[in-house]
């Protein structure tokens, strides 16, 4: 069963049986995925997957990683300035009440696309596909 939009369902094997991943391209699909953290630090953690799209995009099985990391951070970071922006709201509203609900539903968060992140690079260096949860689907 295929996606509406053309994507490949989760867990569905989007290489035949008989397209060996090589160990180069489960490299890059990784650093597609770690190289996120890495690349958050300098800027945003967008440009990681965008650098390996470019640059190792010719390979199917890391297109596909680069795109689902580069979909999943621009996911991220939309979600984050929402959620900002309305945590912001409802502190001044509260007085500062909500802050200490707010803080420690954000830190759980990004454990959580922490924890992802790692899950979506130990596919890749198992030579499997992820497809990362509640992500936006803007770049094919």
């Amino acid at each position: 069963m295929s996606d509406p939009h053309g994507q490949p369902p989760y867990g569905d094997p989007a290489h035949g049986p008989g397209d060996a991943v090589t160990q180069e391209a489960k490299n890059w699909a990784l650093v597609s995925h770690i190289g996120t953290l890495v690349s958050a630090y300098i800027a945003l953690g967008f440009l990681a997957p965008l650098l390996v799209m470019l640059i190792k995009g010719e390979s199917p099985f890391v297109r596909r990683h680069a795109v689902e990391s580069l979909n999943f951070q621009i996911s991220v970071l939309i979600y984050a300035i929402a959620g900002t922006i309305v945590s912001v709201l409802l502190v001044v509203l509260t007085f500062g009440i909500l802050a200490f609900v707010i803080v420690p539903i954000a830190v759980v968060l990004a454990l959580v696309v922490l924890g992802l992140i790692i899950l979506a690079t130990v596919r890749a260096a198992n030579g499997e596909d992820y497809r990362y949860p509640l992500t936006l689907r803007l770049v094919k």
